[in-house]
């Protein structure tokens, strides 16, 4: 009991059960001294002090039993007040239906005073909750003295009033909410919270010019990359910092303070595409209580798919890598910071077959990501015995291991460099499917699939964090062609991909997430000068030339294959003849040979040959035909004929 009492929220929730209990005996006497304006008849005095303690008691006990003291006054909104008046009427009805049968004197209850005591009853109750919410949310005027940074909001929806509130409440913040900018016609001029909504954000221009903010804050979460580019465009034109409310994913995974969720606008806000959103609970709800194993769950791609995973609560996610300080880092992660320990960490490699085959004989897994490969270009093309050996073998070792233990179903991360493949990378990720697809056809108790999507951002080496710390250091940022140009998309998005594809998957397919345009490398960097508050002439760009096997365009599908919808909105089936399950075999017992003898000359010369014969002479003609620029340009290439 004296725990109780020194718990702060019981001593609040104490409180406003006591100020409920005033007011209630309050607007009962008010009641009769309303109703008896001359004076309150002696049977009616003696009504009124018979009945009061039981009014009280009965009416507060019906607010408990409706969630009333389950929330801090100043958070009071629309949906309390309803659920207010419902208990306010409720709790009338029953002590009139209760005083009309006990009838404690010899008079019974006047209908008006029943009826004045429920009418003031709802005005008190509701009306205290209303001001304490209106004093919490208007500041003391002394505390707006300081006014701070002068801050337009683009959006006045619900994200855009929270942030406004949190600025008009929070004098410490010092900033101070100018006005909005919203595209809803019929909120034009609307005042909202006492700020005015100032135009669209086609009239962003005049807008800034006129009242000069210090700052924009972007408070649409959901904001498409065009509006957010227009915004930051007219901003950096004027030297005005922007910064942007964090997406959905974001807000749910971060702390509740909204104004510290406020954050810088990042590159990957003004791709010029809608990000792809996915309900994790529900795409990955086949996941739960389930078994699951992650390869390379340490890297940019696994750590993401171990984070979402962990959300949907799995019996058990076993983390794999053979990278002691990644794996180290997001089992801390997932156990420390997101207090899910239904997870264990195994150090191995995937080209092991022992050691593979002993994991999944341990776990006997349900589902496998399969994340782990090399994925740098560059290293590859200048160690290509080994991105075989990890890329290739390794995904067969693993997935043959998977199956061999009746896993469920096995998700192969793959790449668009797979496609027409001109690195070293890209033969061996075309290899890993083609052995994910030989498998589904022979091991028909395990659903086997590969997921294949471009660049992603923010990712370890990938060419924005290479940007950045480009521009920091003040230039020059390399760009190895003015046309290059890829496919983009985030973390988050890549990984919502790969686990509703597995729940998509009957056996064998290749899914694609459709990404709108390729963006030019070079715009990707002007825009990210911009971003950084430079201007993209002071900073110099510099052109160092492509690199063996780099093509200007990446490609999605082998002109072979052909993209047919699925269920799921924006992924894509790469449809096609099937391969040979004999030919994959003898595709792999050459390979592994050549990798066993460490002859780098005749692989590069096999690999070659390999991403011809797979699909015939398609991807060759494409190339004839300028469509990805590929190998005729690229000397040194791995693949190279």
């Amino acid at each position: 009991m004296r725990k109780a009492v020194n718990d702060p929220v019981y001593r609040h929730r104490l409180v406003q059960l006591l100020v409920d209990a005033g007011l209630v005996a309050l607007a009962y006497w008010l009641a009769f001294a309303l109703r008896f304006d001359q004076g309150i008849p002696d049977r009616y005095s003696d009504l009124l002090w018979k009945t009061i303690a039981f009014v009280v008691v009965g009416k507060v006990l019906i607010f408990a039993a409706f969630g009333m003291y389950e929330k801090w006054w100043r958070y009071v909104g629309l949906r309390d007040f309803e659920s207010i008046l419902k208990a306010v009427v409720v709790a009338s009805l029953v002590m009139v239906g209760v005083l009309y049968v006990w009838s404690p004197t010899d008079s019974d209850l006047p209908r008006s005073i029943a009826v004045m005591d429920g009418l003031m009853t709802l005005a008190l109750i509701g009306g205290v909750r209303l001001a304490i919410r209106s004093v919490v949310e208007r500041p003391p005027r002394g505390a707006v003295l300081p006014k701070g940074r002068e801050v337009l909001i683009v959006g006045a929806g619900e994200g855009g009033q929270l942030v406004a509130k949190e600025m008009l409440r929070t004098p410490s913040l010092r900033q101070t909410p100018m006005g909005f900018v919203d595209d809803d016609p019929r909120k034009r001029g609307m005042r909202i919270h006492e700020l005015k909504v100032l135009g669209t954000t086609t009239e962003l221009d005049r807008l800034l010019d006129d009242i000069e903010p210090d700052e924009v804050v972007i408070a649409i979460p959901s904001a498409p990359g065009v509006l957010r580019e227009r915004v930051v465009r007219a901003c950096r034109e004027r030297d005005i910092p922007v910064k942007t409310l964090p997406g959905v994913f974001e807000l749910i995974s971060g702390s509740v303070n909204l104004m510290r969720q406020v954050r810088e606008v990042q590159v990957e806000d003004v791709l010029g595409r809608e990000p792809v959103t996915v309900e994790i609970e529900e795409a990955g709800a086949y996941l739960h209580d389930r078994v699951v194993l992650v390869t390379g769950a340490g890297g940019s791609i696994g750590s993401e798919l171990c984070r979402q995973i962990a959300r949907v609560r799995p019996k058990l996610l076993v983390l794999l890598d053979h990278a002691e300080d990644n794996l180290f880092e997001i089992e801390r992660e997932l156990i420390r910071e997101r207090h899910f320990t239904a997870c264990e960490s195994i150090l191995a490699d995937c080209k092991e077959a022992a050691r593979m085959a002993d994991v999944m004989q341990r776990f006997q897994p349900d589902v496998v990501f399969h994340a782990a490969a090399y994925k740098h270009v560059s290293l590859t093309e200048e160690n290509p015995l080994e991105a075989v050996r990890n890329n290739a073998i390794g995904t067969r070792v693993c997935a043959a291991a998977a199956a061999a233990v009746g896993t469920a179903r096995f998700v192969l991360v793959s790449t668009d460099k797979a496609v027409n493949p001109a690195t070293a990378l890209g033969a061996s990720k075309a290899m890993a499917e083609w052995v994910v697809e030989a498998l589904g056809r022979r091991h028909a108790g395990t659903v086997f699939c590969s997921v294949r999507f471009g660049n992603v951002l923010a990712s370890s080496g990938s060419v924005v964090p290479i940007f950045r710390r480009q521009i920091e250091q003040g230039g020059p940022v390399t760009v190895t062609h003015p046309d290059m140009q890829r496919y983009f998309m985030t973390i988050p998005e890549s990984v919502q991909l790969i686990i509703r594809a597995a729940r998509l998957a009957s056996g064998g397919e290749t899914y694609v997430l459709e990404m709108g345009e390729q963006v030019k490398i070079i715009d990707l960097a002007r825009n990210m000068i911009r971003l950084s508050g430079q201007d993209p002439d002071e900073v110099p760009i510099e052109i160092i030339g492509r690199r063996p096997g780099e093509k200007l365009r990446e490609e999605l599908f082998h002109p072979a294959e052909r993209p047919v919808p699925t269920a799921a909105d924006r992924i894509l089936r790469a449809e096609r003849p099937p391969l040979d399950p004999e030919w994959v075999d003898s595709v792999f017992e050459r390979v592994e040979q050549l990798v066993e003898q460490r002859d780098e000359a005749f692989l590069a010369q096999t690999l070659g040959e390999l991403a011809r014969e797979a699909f015939g002479d398609s991807g060759r003609e494409a190339e004839e035909d300028g469509g990805t620029d590929a190998k005729a340009n690229a000397p040194g290439s791995i693949v190279a004929s």
